[in-house]
């Protein structure tokens, strides 16, 4: 199975269409083809197929769409790179463990995707909560800003050496027993289910949801999810939520 084939590079919100052809370039020279560009703030022109420097196929096969949701909507994997000082509480890799993770998963023949934020902001927090692990890149403190595609580069060497070096998919969970990994989609409508539930039960007695709804995040994340597990996970809160309005419609 071709480990490329399942890796797909995200570019947010991109600025500078130059970039984005720089980027494509990045990739090419290592293997790579699969980007996916969401809301850029301009068009392909000339100066991104010029700077793709023959990597013009990778710019035209490139979708376009609205959201980083909808990026990564199939991936069993997200890893969302970014700056350090971040409130949102991720599991932090390394490049090389990144792409050593990547190369791994998708050679399971999981859709794998690393997401690039904006040039002068990078990721939101909330396209950061869609994230599985964060990427850190450990540059110069004194000097930290990194160039768009200067970021795609390292990280697509990183999968090419891991891919070279013979990187062996991790072995299935036992529990598993073959099942379908839980796509992005798929944990995404549970987590949406789970903060209906949460309010309906009044979970939160006045306390702020983010805060659990985070850890609930970083809990399931980790876990891995089949796509029969959150198909259980969200029959339960289906039963909680029908609880939830009989007790509603109850005379005190």
């Amino acid at each position: 199975m071709s480990v490329p084939v399942h890796i797909r590079f995200v570019l947010v919100g991109t600025q500078h269409p130059g970039n984005i052809g720089a980027a494509a370039r990045a990739m090419k020279t290592m293997g790579l083809a699969r980007l996916v560009l969401v809301a850029p703030e301009k068009a392909l022109d000339d100066v991104a197929m010029r700077r793709s420097a023959g990597a013009e196929d990778v710019l035209g096969d490139a979708p376009v769409v609205a959201t980083l949701a909808e990026a990564v909507a199939d991936c069993q994997l997200v890893l969302g790179c970014t700056a350090r000082s971040r409130r949102v509480q991720l599991e932090e890799l390394l490049p090389e463990l990144a792409g050593q993770r990547a190369v791994a998963k998708a050679g399971e023949g999981a859709e794998v995707a690393f997401v690039f934020g904006r040039e002068r902001t990078g990721l939101t927090n909330d396209e950061l909560q869609l994230c599985h692990v964060a990427v850190h890149i450990p540059s110069n403190p004194e000097f930290s800003s990194l160039n768009l595609a200067a970021a795609v580069q390292v990280l697509a060497y990183e999968v090419r050496m891991a891919q070279l070096e013979g990187q062996a998919p991790q072995p299935a969970r036992e529990q598993d027993f073959g099942e379908a990994p839980a796509s992005h989609a798929q944990l995404e409508g549970m987590f949406s289910q789970f903060g209906e539930t949460l309010d309906q039960i009044d979970f939160h007695k006045g306390r702020a949801p983010e805060s659990a709804m985070r850890k609930l995040r970083r809990l399931f994340m980790k876990a891995d999810l089949s796509e029969q597990e959150v198909r259980l996970l969200r029959g339960i809160l289906a039963d909680a939520q029908r609880m939830a309005r009989l007790a509603g419609t109850r005379p005190d």
